[in-house]
């Protein structure tokens, strides 16, 4: 411990040249140990600048946290929602979402449809980041890139509505056999294979969205991975792309609406997860908008902040890996599991986050039935925990596994809180009451994401999101053709009812079929519905303009504006 009265006694003694010189090197060490204090303090907070304000007026920018690094920017290939998010920001297609959620017209300023197809006329004024015209050929290549095999987009099937798409998909035809013909640069043809009553909904969707072959082919392979390896012909462009670390969007002049896109900037300088941390940041005025949940929605309340709620349209689920080497591909086995899981306690027990409602069906509540909401229409099966008839089902998988007691499972989650929270809850609850043994496999999101395409799990925690608003959305997400069905359900039952809802244009039918689906997954098990997803949030009271939405981009900042203090 150093003496400071005695130090100063000292210097006090000396002379002027050596007191000098002694100051000068004091000086010298503060100024070190600043330097490593500020690179330490940086490496302790979230990944981004700290300069940065949540509302920057004088530049006319946001800034806005993400939870992850963007896993997959080629449309053709994204499926998860933080890339789809940004490609709703920086891309548009033949449709987009407007401010009230209703579908409006992009690239495409008209269109003709008919039973088995449409004519779309693409605007003259659109072009792509670089200068180049957004033409049909665009769609084209996108679309027919996307359903080769060799791509292995996991979201090919959502072409399969368009002509030979499928056969296409399997390689039984060549990609320009497409229903999709470019009759002009401006002139874009579509052809049916089946009947699409959701055919424009479709289109908003990123799968959809068109690339431009010449630069595409320019990458070599690498279209995508980073700013400069896409252009863009969206409301904004990517102009700042640091992994893991921070992405920056600014104005793109080149879009044809651009006096719409009012910022001029929005940075996303922190990739966080954590809900407290994010809420620091929003607290700190380093980001204008952040989610709450149980452990920080009563701080949002003492500092008397305006809090808004929103139903994102999600539903989250176990699914089961159904692959001949795994244990779980045992029915018995899974409903075994399915009979102890209690959807209310795990939401208003476990994760008690506000807006959560818990989960009976694939299908949320809000999707549209006949003529009112489908699931008042065909109520989702009636599901009661029972201990009892778990150990029933239990005793009988062993008895077909030929087994004394079930190995461990392997249950790949995610590296949140809440994801701890739900891991450790299923460990307990398997254990007490079946004494199966949980290994929890926890990793970031694009790991995670990685491993369940991969079918490396027995149990992986999963959410779904709407990609557009129609029922079929959610239900052929556990079609056998459906490369999202990570745990490989084959059910032939449900295929037909999912194939009558595709190529049906009567809305009794087709909610008929879909309340096929829900009944098959119930009894099968491949899944175990935990909860539909609502949220609550915070948002900074000059930004205004912002759209949420159930289906399509969410949060959607294209048409957002800073307003002045008075609030307007």
């Amino acid at each position: 411990m150093t003496n400071t009265e005695s130090h100063i006694q000292n210097t006090d003694t000396r002379g002027s040249g050596l007191q000098l010189a002694k100051i000068a090197l004091v000086a010298i060490v503060f100024l070190v140990v600043l330097t490593l204090s500020l690179g330490w303090l940086n490496a302790m907070l979230p990944s981004g600048s700290v300069a940065k304000h949540a509302i920057d007026i004088e530049n006319n920018s946001i800034s806005l946290a993400i939870t992850q690094e963007p896993p997959q920017m080629n449309s053709m290939r994204t499926t998860d929602a933080v890339s789809g998010m940004l490609l709703g920001h920086v891309k548009e297609g033949l449709i987009r979402h407007g401010p009230d959620n209703q579908l409006i017209p992009g690239i495409a300023k008209s269109w003709e449809l008919n039973e088995l197809g449409g004519t779309f006329h693409l605007r003259h004024d659109a072009y792509w980041s670089n200068g180049t015209r957004v033409t049909a050929h665009d769609f084209v290549f996108a679309w027919q890139t996307a359903l080769k095999p060799a791509t292995a987009s996991p979201y090919s099937f959502i072409l399969y509505p368009l002509k030979n798409a499928q056969e296409i998909n399997k390689g039984e035809l060549e990609a320009e056999t497409l229903g999709a013909v470019a009759v002009d640069d401006f002139t874009l043809e579509v052809s049916l294979a089946r009947p699409a009553p959701h055919l424009l909904a479709l289109f908003a969707f990123f799968t959809y969205l068109p690339v431009n072959q010449e630069f595409y082919e320019s990458t070599d392979g690498n279209y995508g991975s980073d700013a400069d390896m896409m252009i863009y012909n969206g409301p904004f462009k990517i102009t700042s792309w640091l992994h893991a670390r921070s992405l920056r969007l600014e104005k793109n002049e080149y879009y044809w609406a651009s006096e719409r896109t009012k910022l001029d900037a929005i940075d996303f300088p922190h990739i966080v997860s954590d809900p407290n941390t994010t809420l620091n940041l929003f607290a700190t005025n380093k980001i204008a908008l952040a989610g709450l949940d149980l452990q920080n929605i009563q701080r949002a309340l003492n500092n008397r902040w305006d809090i808004k709620d929103h139903i994102d349209g999600s539903v989250f689920y176990l699914a089961f890996n159904l692959r001949e080497d795994r244990i779980t591909s045992n029915r018995n086995l899974r409903k075994a599991i399915q009979m102890v899981t209690d959807p209310q306690e795990l939401v208003y027990k476990v994760y008690r986050i506000p807006g959560n409602i818990p989960g009976a069906s694939i299908f949320p509540v809000w999707l549209k039935g006949v003529n009112g909401m489908f699931r008042d229409e065909f109520p989702a099966p009636t599901h009661t925990p029972d201990v009892g008839l778990a150990l029933e089902y239990l005793e009988a998988a062993k008895s077909e596994l030929g087994v004394d007691n079930i190995p461990p499972l392997v249950f790949l989650t995610g590296d949140s809180p809440t994801s701890d929270k739900q891991a450790q809850y299923y460990q307990n609850l398997f254990k007490e009451t079946l004494d199966i043994d949980i290994k929890i496999d926890k990793q970031i999101f694009k790991q995670r994401l990685a491993k369940s395409k991969a079918g490396e799990f027995d149990i992986v925690a999963s959410g779904w999101g709407p990609d557009y608003d129609d029922v079929l959305t959610f239900g052929d997400l556990f079609a056998s053709w459906n490369d999202n069905n990570r745990g490989k359900f084959r059910n032939e039952e449900l295929d037909n009812a999912v194939r009558i809802a595709e190529n049906s244009l009567d809305q009794q039918e087709r909610m008929e079929a879909m309340d096929v689906v829900q009944r098959v997954l119930y009894e099968e098990a491949p899944i175990i519905v935990e909860m539909e997803r609502g949220s609550v949030y915070v948002i900074d009271e000059r930004l205004k303009g912002v759209s949420r939405r159930s289906v399509g981009i969410d949060p959607d900042y294209t048409r957002a504006y800073i307003g002045d203090d008075s609030g307007e």
